[in-house]
């Protein structure tokens, strides 16, 4: 009887209330299968096979990142463009990704350091680190041990070389070369090539060749002589500015010995070189192609070039079509372009527009930093970023970032290890109390990360 008076019971109470919840038995599961529960949380991530950069801000995730190792998966390009103001740490990350880079044993980097402070560049704790020494480009070094690099270099090829020579003037002048003054540059380069055979060919004998001019070298192109000679005076005169003007003392002698090419980091310190004059757009090409002959090889090394203030590359029409050659050249063989700058707007409303904006196209990874508002907004246009990521970027606080790795978006913290901080944050006009104030600030965050 007390059977059937509970089934009416229950009955009545699920036709008012609805069915009582069962009792479900547990389920086991793996971490893997359970974070789509919380899908908002749960983008994928990149892999576990390269450099640890930090953890993902909303899950907590560990976050590595590796373009040698995303490259024809997940990645089209291995170039990288690092995006921000100063003081939020992008020059840590540059730095730690190195660092932890060369970990690898197949790895090397180059670094073009265009900062400094004291009389050296930023990087150059790290190479006492590491037992290194910056090569030091400096037009100020009368000592007559200042180190110079050839833009006749035998190493480059002689495409190379008269390639190179354009671009030097032409961004020395700010406008392209004349055709007319191009065919007495080249009556020049072909003479000087021929003839000098006992030496490295070096920059005054260029300008000798254009002041100059024989009638061997005009009747190989089928010019007039009076004609080669008037056509190469004004490139005479810019390429004196490199051999006896404010320029030299970097270009116009034989490229300096001992520069160790297959050194696990080499460091260029342009930190003597005002930023805002001709000399650093000039001298990042004859790098950049310099090292194109010289240091890409046909190996199974994975080689790191991180520019920093690479405004002075993107931003010139001239020099940007020879890096966008070098970063085509230089993918198959195994090279990753790192550009660093400050603002985007700097770039793509430039005069190089077209040719930012093909180098930015083939940078498949982006980093960007805290910018205001406004500039956020500009980056997300011209990255492609979603909506989200545009909104979260002014509030972003140092060392955390929106990277974009070829759509993949996460926030991402950058953790430094008490190894790598003496030698990660070294602006020496920081006191005490402000390093200690930094310190626990991450100590902060490594407890709260979306803080």
């Amino acid at each position: 009887m007390s059977g059937i008076l509970s089934l009416l019971t229950n009955g009545f109470a699920s036709f008012l209330f609805g069915k009582p919840e069962t009792q479900r038995l547990p389920v086991r599961t793996s971490t893997g299968q359970a974070q789509a529960v919380y899908l908002p949380t749960a983008a994928p991530g990149l892999g576990d096979s390269g450099v640890i950069i930090g953890r993902e801000v909303y899950s907590g995730k560990g976050y590595v990142y590796d373009p040698f190792q995303l490259y024809g998966q997940q990645l089209p390009a291995p170039h990288w463009l690092v995006l921000g103001e100063s003081g939020n740490g992008k020059s840590a990350l540059e730095k730690t990704y190195v660092l932890r880079q060369l970990r690898f044993r197949d790895r090397q980097v180059v670094v073009l350091d265009a900062q400094g402070e004291d009389g050296v560049g930023e990087w150059n704790h790290i190479a006492e680190a590491l037992g290194i020494k910056p090569v030091r480009l400096d037009p100020t070094d009368l000592t007559g041990d200042a180190i110079r690099l050839n833009p006749l270099d035998p190493a480059i090829t002689s495409t190379g070389q008269l390639a190179l020579l354009r671009t030097i003037i032409e961004v020395a002048m700010g406008r392209p070369l004349e055709e007319r003054a191009g065919y007495a540059l080249k009556a020049a380069h072909v003479h000087v090539v021929r003839t000098v055979k006992d030496r490295q060919p070096i920059l005054p004998d260029v300008v000798d060749a254009l002041r100059n001019p024989t009638k061997e070298s005009a009747d190989l192109l089928s010019l007039d002589l009076a004609d080669v000679r008037i056509w190469g005076l004004d490139v005479a005169l810019v390429l004196d500015r490199l051999v006896d003007g404010d320029l030299k003392n970097m270009f116009e002698g034989p490229t300096t010995t001992g520069i160790d090419l297959d050194a696990p980091l080499i460091i260029f310190d342009l930190s003597h070189i005002d930023r805002n004059s001709i000399a650093m757009p000039i001298l990042m090409a004859i790098v950049g192609v310099w090292l194109e002959h010289t240091w890409i090889r046909p190996d199974r090394i994975k080689r790191i070039f991180l520019v920093e203030e690479a405004w002075h590359i993107i931003n010139s029409p001239f020099v940007a079509q020879l890096f966008q050659r070098l970063l085509k050249f230089g993918r198959r063989l195994g090279l990753s372009f790192v550009a660093v700058v400050h603002h985007l707007s700097d770039v793509v409303d430039g005069a190089a527009a077209k040719e930012a904006a093909a180098i930015l196209k083939m940078a498949s990874t982006r980093t960007v930093y805290m910018q205001k508002a406004e500039e956020a907004r500009a980056t997300g246009r011209v990255l492609g970023l979603p909506r989200w990521a545009v909104e979260i970027i002014p509030t972003l606080t140092p060392g955390i970032a929106v990277w974009d790795v070829n759509g993949n978006v996460q926030v991402v913290k950058h953790l430094i290890t008490d190894t790598e901080r003496p030698l990660v944050y070294t602006d020496r006009a920081m006191t005490e109390d402000a390093m200690e104030e930094r310190v626990r600030a991450e100590a902060a965050l490594a407890g709260d990360p979306a803080a």
